[in-house]
């Protein structure tokens, strides 16, 4: 099952950087860099939407959804111990002080 996300997770990833690459930008002509949108709003006037847009969306909700499932099944695939738990640590080598030399 996670070999069928983890395939269906990478074909999401590579139609969703071809569909934001097809979009056009968003006004993105000489006016706009200077303030000419013709609309007071931050990004524009917000269009209609069209099937890039929408396929975005979709592409984005279901890349997160297979992130998260992929994420879950790594995480209880894990379990709960540490990585370096199989290492056994060493105690660190130390040499007495050294006295200090008398004054004369």
């Amino acid at each position: 099952m996670t070999i069928f996300i983890t395939i269906i997770h990478i074909l999401v990833c590579f139609f969703l950087i071809i569909v934001v690459l097809l979009q056009s930008g968003q006004s993105g002509d000489i006016a706009a860099a200077f303030g000419g949108m013709g609309s007071q709003t931050a990004f524009g006037p917000r269009g209609a939407a069209t099937v890039l847009t929408k396929a975005t969306t979709w592409c984005a909700i279901i890349f997160m959804l297979t992130s998260i499932t992929l994420s879950v099944t790594a995480s209880r695939r894990s379990g709960t111990g540490s990585v370096l738990e199989n290492y056994k640590s060493q105690p660190a080598k130390t040499q007495p002080a050294k006295p200090a030399p008398a004054k004369k």
